[in-house]
């Protein structure tokens, strides 16, 4: 699939099929954020990948948006130094490229996703064993997306997103344009 075609067609999968996802597709999910760029080329980034159902299961229960996690096949949780501290102010942007990057190779490979926000990141740690030291902000579910939620069997959108005029200007801001 295009890129483009990707990009517009991708929409959030929260529930997946029992089907296991390939261990080569898996890895060529997440190489796709390994290759991601980032600020002065610091892949700031550590990906664990988790597939055993009680580590999903766990991982479910660290945030009210982390429920998806416990039916993917698998999850791919990012893993940093920090967040907060002046030298690293782009990591959550690179964070996001590279997560990005694995959410659209991973469309082109029929596998549906979900981004995860960690809010009880002190849980994530432990059921991952990542230090106390390190970040553990988000994480994407993975799987083939079951039926009811695929999203090619939903119309396009014609609605949702914000048309192009409504949030890009020329030149200069201008409220209006």
């Amino acid at each position: 699939m295009d890129v483009s075609t990707a990009i517009k067609s991708n929409r959030s999968v929260r529930k997946f099929t029992d089907q296991p996802v390939p261990r080569d597709d898996i890895e060529r999910i997440v190489n796709a954020g390994r290759l991601s760029g980032s600020a002065k080329n610091r892949q700031p980034w550590r990906f664990v990948v988790v597939t055993a159902r009680d580590t999903l299961q766990a991982l479910s229960e660290c945030g009210p948006w982390c429920t998806h996690l416990a039916g993917a096949a698998f999850a791919v949780v990012m893993v940093v130094k920090d967040l907060t501290d002046p030298p690293t102010l782009t990591t959550p942007f690179d964070l996001g490229r590279a997560s990005q990057n694995m959410i659209l190779a991973a469309w082109d490979l029929g596998i549906g996703s979900c981004m995860a926000t960690v809010y009880e990141p002190q849980r994530a740690r432990v059921a991952l064993g990542v230090p106390d030291d390190r970040a553990v902000p988000w994480a994407i579910s993975f799987g083939y997306p079951h039926p009811d939620a695929d999203p090619r069997n939903r119309p396009p959108r014609k609605e949702g997103r914000r048309s192009f005029d409504e949030v890009a200007s020329s030149e200069t801001w201008n409220e209006n344009e």
